[in-house]
């Protein structure tokens, strides 16, 4: 799995060159821009609730009453450090929906540029259709709630678990490899879709190649702590790399 992991990281570096070279910006950054305004204005909302959300838990349970009256600072740090484990796992559950969002309302841009992708590395055309394209977007929805519903069940699972003081703060890494995993996942089925792969066959595919999903997922997170430039790059450059891992995959193998 690490070797997958390391092909999928490389494989943004190869996206980035292959954008480069066949002048393919305007699928980059228009709808990067949309991307980068929604993920803004979402974010600061997201903040607002999930600091509401966990200011409401602890008045209603009564621990904040109760941390007051014992008045121990270990307890205490070790409760705001559990807070702050909260905050970042709902944060991510939340952008685990924007995210899922933004891959259905994205699915023409994404199964479009995928398609273009492989045409080039494959030196071979595949021609345009409205039908194959309204297909690949039924498809991609369809994936994109399939996988919102299980991240949505792991998410919970590992939500209860960050409220045990010291076993959850590895929470919120367990739930960012989801994240990926997921992630991940949506950006490579495009291509097994195209290989006429069944849903069945892909979520088979993929997890024998978690590597490849995760190590996609991965940068395209890390693409969110670089402010503007990689919130309009993160999107099209995880399709672009996603399709280039799974050639040079499928070349190796």
């Amino acid at each position: 799995m690490l070797k997958d992991i390391v092909l999928a990281i490389q494989a943004y570096y190869k996206a980035h060159r292959f954008i480069s070279k066949h002048r393919l910006w305007k699928w980059i950054i228009l709808p990067g821009i949309v991307y980068m305004l929604l993920f803004i204005l979402s974010m600061y909302f997201f903040g607002k609730s999930a600091t509401a959300v966990i200011e409401y838990l602890t008045v209603a349970t009564g621990l904040s009453d109760w941390l007051h009256k014992i008045e121990s600072g270990l307890l205490g740090f070790l409760f705001a450090l559990g807070g702050i484990m909260v905050w970042l796992l709902l944060m991510l559950f939340y952008f685990s929906l924007f995210k899922y969002v933004w891959l259905i309302v994205g699915s023409p841009i994404f199964a479009y540029l995928s398609e273009k992708t492989e045409s080039i590395l494959e030196n071979k055309d595949f021609p345009f259709s409205w039908q194959q394209l309204w297909k690949d977007m039924r498809r991609g929805i369809k994936l994109a709630l399939r996988n919102s519903l299980w991240q949505t069940v792991y998410t919970i699972s590992i939500l209860i678990l960050s409220f045990i003081p010291v076993a959850g703060w590895v929470a919120p890494v367990i739930s960012l490899f989801v994240e990926c995993y997921y992630y991940g996942f949506s950006m490579l089925d495009y291509s097994c879709e195209r290989h006429q792969l069944t849903p069945s066959q892909s979520i088979a595919f993929v997890g024998k190649r978690k590597g490849l999903a995760i190590g996609n997922g991965l940068v395209f997170y890390l693409f969110h702590l670089l402010p503007v430039i990689g919130w309009v790059f993160a999107p099209a450059y995880a399709v672009v790399a996603a399709t280039i891992s799974i050639h040079y995959q499928e070349k190796e193998v």
